[in-house]
């Protein structure tokens, strides 16, 4: 997992085990070497930092590494994060859909499932039935509930990242408000017996572009996502970090108006995704006779080369590129990357014509307009690191060595 903004050691102190877990895991140091290099510890306080990683399980020994000296002698031994220590269950809500995985610590999925899962049945249901899941697909990947460290959770609205409740989030009736992280670990204790464990929420579309920049653009230091589905939103990971704005807002690109009279699930009228996302391509099939009502319907429409719904997407997505020409501009990313339903050829080409008409030059010169690499799996892989890096982030790493008794 890299792609991770880089951290120094604690202001006005020595590094501590948690800075030394993360110069690890960074890839900047991986030997004992390094690390005293790295962190300016004597050989003794090093090897008693580590002595506590490696009692907890999080560090192994590696092959060795090249000879450091000119005039020879034994390799030095690498350090490695030991990803098998633990394993993080991920969940990834769209309005009519969900999927749930068991991932290790770096990545993999071990186990996955998805479903139908209405979000409009209210938080009570839905995530009872997720915990189900989740108990199900532990057995399959034959882990025990108690090797699970954290669930992480990606839903289809704006996410307050200090409560972790969704705020007034037009699609997920309901919701306004819940406490999504503490049902979420009751039901996760409900069909598992396994104690209490950290829940993490974000916005879906965040966590899409958190996988995709990890997993295939760790260098780019700008990098929009955005997912057009039943709604329209964005993803932004600036410098390795999701820029999630004052409380959760940043990406709703949706909901910015285009001038037209439509009426938008929010409420108000001329939103962009009331003429552009998935839900809106799927009323304007439906009104001329085509069986469609939501973006996955578009989806298969698509693939199957039906050429009214290629051409209402490509509309789309001259509409969604007309905005993203401000995006572009303002931001200067490295990498736009287009996901969801609509994320195809007709739709990628509407994008272009009106993204390299409007933004300037300068901002489209370095930039990247591609589709998702990870597909239907980005969130959860997301929604894993987001746990991952936030329960071995070096400020955490303390609490939870002592609170193991090492």
């Amino acid at each position: 997992m890299n792609g991770r903004p880089g951290r120094t050691a604690r202001a006005g102190g020595q590094a501590g085990a948690g800075e030394l877990l993360e110069l690890v895991r960074s890839g900047r140091a991986v030997t004992r070497g390094a690390l005293q290099q790295a962190t300016g510890l004597s050989r003794a306080t090093v090897g008693q930092r580590l002595d506590r990683l490696f009692r907890a399980g999080w560090l192994r020994e590696g092959a060795g590494g090249p000879v450091d000296s000119p005039l020879g002698g034994r390799p030095s031994i690498t350090l490695e994060f030991d990803g098998s220590h633990a394993v993080v269950l991920a969940g990834d809500l769209d309005t009519r859909h969900a999927r749930a995985a068991v991932l290790t610590l770096t990545g993999e999925i071990l186990a996955e499932h998805s479903g139908t899962l209405v979000v409009e049945d209210g938080p009570e249901a839905v995530l009872g039935e997720l915990g189900c899941w989740f108990g199900a697909l532990l057995e399959k990947a034959g882990h025990a509930p108690a090797d699970v460290c954290g669930i992480g959770l990606a839903v289809p609205g704006p996410v307050d990242s200090v409560t972790g409740r969704v705020v007034q989030p037009p699609m997920m009736p309901g919701w306004d408000g819940y406490d999504i992280r503490g049902r979420l670990s009751r039901a996760f204790t409900e069909h598992t017996g396994a104690g209490p464990v950290p829940v993490l929420v974000d916005n879906d579309a965040n966590l899409m572009a958190y996988g995709e920049q990890r997993a295939g653009h760790p260098d780019c230091a700008a990098f929009v996502l955005v997912k057009v589905s039943t709604g329209i939103g964005a993803g932004v990971v600036v410098n390795g970090a999701v820029y999630r704005g004052t409380d959760g807002g940043a990406g709703d690109i949706g909901h910015i108006r285009v001038g037209t009279d439509a009426l938008c699930r929010c409420g108000s009228y001329g939103c962009l995704a009331a003429v552009a996302s998935g839900g809106a391509v799927a009323r304007r099939l439906a009104e001329s006779g085509v069986r469609a009502a939501s973006g996955a319907d578009v989806r298969d429409l698509l693939a199957a080369g039906h050429p009214g719904a290629a051409a209402l997407a490509r509309e789309a997505g001259r509409q969604v590129g007309d905005v993203l020409a401000t995006v572009v501009t303002l931001l200067n990313p490295g990498v736009l990357m287009i996901a969801g339903d609509l994320a195809g050829t007709p739709f990628l080409t509407g994008v272009r014509e009106l993204l390299y008409q409007r933004a300037l030059p300068r901002s489209t010169a370095h930039l990247d307009v591609v589709t998702s690499r990870l597909g239907e799996r980005a969130a959860l892989i997301g929604a894993g690191a987001l746990v991952v890096e936030h329960l071995y982030a070096p400020e955490r790493v303390e609490e939870r060595l002592l609170a193991l008794g090492v």
